[in-house]
């Protein structure tokens, strides 16, 4: 069946949408966006406990999801299945040699996606925006399947929670030191 909805997919392929995917699949290539917006979020010290936040998030995503699950579960790239419309040979993007569960370019994104959006809702809707682009990309693309994404979604929002939870008493300090601040 997923192969069925990737197949799917196939039939959205326009020569200025394959541009559109390839743009955002290359965002989430080694998460090198979003950890861009980490690295400016940690020398901004307004943002700095935001950026400590995201890369716990990053990392942990990094070492559980993209280190471990992928060797555990070994499973293969879409386009390697027997089923498969695409061929590695017929890819739009270069051929991938690590395994496709979970979705690491998603994964990484939903949890940068969801601390963005516990910083600021705004930014977190284009960052969930982009996020989701990304991930669809994966599919477009034909490299992940869509639990693989779904699941590198589900990762991602966990690994944004678990993060928020460790720093919460640094959120509370500042925002207790300001409140403070502006009484004095």
């Amino acid at each position: 069946m997923e192969i069925s909805i990737l197949d799917a997919i196939q039939s959205l392929h326009t020569p200025w949408l394959n541009a559109v995917m390839k743009f955002f699949t290359f965002l989430g290539n080694a998460g090198w966006f979003w950890i861009a917006i980490t690295v400016i979020l940690l020398i901004l010290p307004k943002t700095r406990i935001w950026g400590l936040t995201m890369g716990t998030a990053l990392l942990l995503g990094q070492v559980i999801g993209c280190v471990i699950m992928k060797q555990l579960v070994a499973r293969p790239r879409p386009y390697n299945s027997p089923d498969a419309l695409v061929t590695a040979s017929q890819l739009l993007i270069r051929e991938l040699k690590d395994y496709s569960f979970p979705s690491g370019h998603t994964q990484a994104s939903f949890a940068s996606a969801a601390v963005i959006w516990r910083m600021n809702r705004k930014a977190g809707a284009a960052a969930f925006a982009v996020a989701g682009l990304i991930a669809f990309s994966r599919m477009y693309f034909y490299v992940h399947y869509p639990t693989d994404v779904c699941t590198g979604a589900v990762l991602g929002l966990i690994w944004a929670w678990i993060s928020v939870r460790f720093f919460r008493p640094l959120y509370e300090r500042a925002a207790s030191a300001l409140r403070e601040k502006k009484q004095k």
